[in-house]
């Protein structure tokens, strides 16, 4: 059965609000929690950007059956591959089984070009990718790890190791990616609301070495009570992750994207945002994305009712997903 869980936005809302967010989903019957890990917001309209890690920790403890996830880049910039998987390794000792997967992806200049150390094209984004998860995964499968390259590690090892193990998934949003990820990465997280266009990417993931391997989903939403206001919603908050191609990867500010997206219109988002404002086709329409073979689907709702949407999901949709 495919479990649920519900989005940490950071960009979006403070970490205080974030930690009672998820006390409440735990209640409502949501099956986990997955969290963003941005240094900025996407726009200076959203405002926030709390530390995953050290959230993710007051999240765990705070909470007593959500399984927690987060995507992240290993690439060397931002974050140092052998930190993470020491910050992965001690999550893991601390709170067994409940830290079962992380998503790794290539970045963006958004967040990890804030150190200063400028931002390749994709090709050697992802060389970083690929090494600096192999460190990671060598580290938590109890190996002392040196490799010299793009990203290197000298005589690393980790002291405080997970009791049970956290897989690293790739993050794609192209079947070319996807399909590239199969040969390496334990799993696969993709993102879109299309479940013709989400099977093609999971194929490509499966074509490419992935078979046999577990495949998640990020949903994004808008809940509402009209189709009309459900899209000027995700227009508001949301229509600054609707950049096509690589832009998204190479602006560097929330001013950039501020400007960038100026002229993106409301009927631009339909493509990338699910209007939910009927209960019986966002039902539908979440069937037909779990028939693809998610293991777990993150439902994002990107308006600021948050307690309204994981009340509302609660009592009628995930009922009605699980029946």
């Amino acid at each position: 059965m495919t479990l649920f869980s519900y989005h940490v936005s950071h960009e979006q809302f403070t970490p205080s609000e974030l930690l009672e967010r998820v006390v409440q989903a735990e209640a409502a019957g949501f099956d986990g929690a997955f969290s963003s890990d941005h240094f900025h917001p996407w726009s200076a309209s959203q405002g926030h950007s709390g530390f995953t890690w050290s959230w993710l920790g007051a999240a765990l403890q705070a909470t007593r059956r959500l399984r927690f996830a987060a995507i992240t880049v290993p690439g060397g910039w931002r974050y140092q591959p052998t930190v993470l998987a020491q910050a992965i390794a001690t999550l893991g000792q601390m709170f067994p089984g409940r830290l079962p997967w992380i998503a790794v992806g290539s970045g963006q200049a958004l967040n990890e070009s804030v150190v200063g150390r400028g931002w390749p094209d994709k090709d050697q984004r992802n060389l970083h990718l690929r090494e600096g998860a192999e460190i990671i995964q060598a580290l938590l499968a109890g190996e002392t790890v040196t490799r010299h390259g793009r990203v290197s590690a000298v005589a690393a090892r980790l002291w405080a190791p997970p009791s049970q193990p956290t897989r690293l998934v790739g993050a794609a949003t192209c079947p070319q990616t996807a399909h590239w990820l199969g040969s390496w990465a334990e799993g696969l997280l993709t993102v879109g609301i299309d479940p013709a266009q989400l099977r093609q990417i999971v194929d490509a993931f499966r074509a490419g070495g992935g078979g046999g391997k577990p495949v998640y989903l990020k949903a994004d939403l808008s809940w509402a009570d009209s189709e009309a206001e459900a899209l000027q919603q995700a227009h508001r908050h949301w229509r600054f992750n609707a950049l096509g191609g690589d832009v998204n990867a190479t602006l560097p500010t929330p001013q950039d994207f501020d400007l960038a997206t100026r002229f993106v219109r409301a009927d631009d988002l339909r493509s990338r945002v699910w209007l939910a404002h009927d209960a019986a086709r966002t039902v539908d329409w979440l069937a037909q994305c779990s028939e693809i073979g998610f293991e777990s689907i993150d439902l994002h709702h990107v308006g600021s009712d948050q307690r309204g949407f994981i009340d509302t999901f609660g009592e009628s949709v995930l009922p009605a997903l699980r029946r």
